[in-house]
């Protein structure tokens, strides 16, 4: 017999409620959002060239895809942030994130170490303060050249960022955590090789033509640019690469061609460590070792002008000196042993480039990525079709 016909319903036997049209568009954009925060942070993201720094390798207008999978995804250290936003909130220029939780430093396993010659996006290690209305301009480099910290304070609005949340960088890595790294005469060296810029990045070269009646178009087709005459009339500055040089000293209206670099003399304070002593500049400086994780430094007067940055701000020591002596979180010590690995990264286009440089290292917890290839590729003036650089579509990045 069944007894079941005077049993109580149940929540499960009712049937349920249709969601609205509005509920479901509702769960659908917060799937997406979620997805696509996922697979932005820990996988994938997009990036575009903002400056001609990495010409001719990648080029202003490049749109290109940044992998996070190769080097190990990077646990967010600032997780409480507007979704797709990376520092400011377009059109109202606020704060994108809330910095009340940091997360401490982690990062998942990844395919590969970084190697030289890789094309890295990292966050920009002076990134740390910014002046707001000048966010093209570097804090540290406005006070190397002359302007004082009181005066940036009082006159601009200067706030202070995390980690996570300091402008993107594009550069490609020249030395690797223990690698011993210089530059002469604008050639750079690593562990005593140098390292040429093979089909790639651009130097600055005066050409003495053997007329003043040249015609200019000729050889910036041939990929010479900026043509800027001197004050000898046969005589014109330009930025090119060796290769397209190679090609333009077979021009029979080439007298000469020569690599305008800095004299080693010529002493410039905005080049990283700023430091009198030592007298270097854009093409020469250097030889010093690049921080490797487990490496031990003295802590002296040689040494300090070098890492004292690292270790007391990247790697969040108190650090000050006291006399002759160095004071590492309340006591006194000669030397540092460094937590993480950091690397130097340059840009291809050597002589119009802001790199390591002019302000060092970049720490591990900097790095966000590997770029991949380029997906989209705009310039030219006209129709979006003819802005495209078709040939640059879906190429891979070397």
């Amino acid at each position: 017999m069944n007894w079941k016909f005077w049993q109580k319903k149940t929540d499960s036997d009712k049937p349920k409620k249709k969601k609205s049209k509005t509920r479901e568009w509702v769960d659908a954009i917060v799937f997406a959002v979620v997805a696509a925060t996922i697979i932005r942070v820990f996988f994938i993201e997009a990036y575009t060239i903002p400056s001609g720094s990495m010409e001719r390798s990648l080029l202003v207008g490049d749109f290109l895809f940044v992998s996070k999978v190769n080097y190990g995804a990077r646990v967010p250290m600032t997780p409480v942030a507007f979704p797709f936003a990376h520092h400011t909130m377009p059109f109202i220029n606020t704060k994108a994130y809330w910095d009340g939780v940091q997360w401490k430093y982690r990062r998942l396993p990844g395919l590969q170490d970084i190697k030289r010659n890789d094309v890295v996006v990292f966050n920009f290690p002076e990134g740390d303060t910014v002046v707001l209305e000048r966010q093209d301009d570097n804090y540290y480099q406005m006070q190397l050249r002359g302007e004082s910290r009181e005066s940036i304070w009082s006159g601009y609005n200067v706030v202070s960022r995390p980690v996570d949340k300091r402008e993107n960088f594009i550069k490609r890595c020249i030395a690797i955590a223990g690698d011993t790294i210089s530059m002469r005469k604008g050639l750079a060296v690593v562990n005593g090789k140098p390292e040429p810029l093979v089909g790639t990045g651009g130097f600055t070269y005066s050409v003495e033509f053997t007329t003043a009646d040249i015609n200019l178009n000729l050889f910036v087709q041939m990929g010479c640019k900026g043509l800027n005459p001197t004050a000898i009339p046969t005589v014109y500055t330009f930025e090119a690469t060796p290769d397209v040089v190679k090609e333009l000293s077979k021009s029979e209206y080439v007298k000469s061609v020569k690599e305008e670099t800095l004299e080693p003399e010529d002493f410039d304070v905005t080049i990283f460590p700023h430091d009198k002593n030592r007298k270097w500049n854009l093409d020469n400086y250097g030889p010093f070792v690049v921080p490797k994780k487990g490496w031990t430094v003295t802590l002296d007067s040689l040494n300090m002008p070098l890492y004292e940055r690292a270790i007391r701000i990247y790697e969040g020591n108190k650090l000050e000196k006291v006399g002759n002596d160095w004071i590492l979180n309340g006591k006194k010590a000669t030397s540092y042993t460094f937590k993480m690995n950091y690397y130097w990264m340059m840009g291809d286009n050597r002589h119009s480039s802001a790199d390591s440089r002019y302000w060092g290292f970049v720490p591990e917890d900097h790095i966000v990525g590997k770029a991949l290839f380029i997906w989209l590729s705009i310039d030219g003036e006209g129709s979006f079709l003819n802005k495209i650089r078709w040939n640059r579509i879906f190429k891979g990045i070397h």
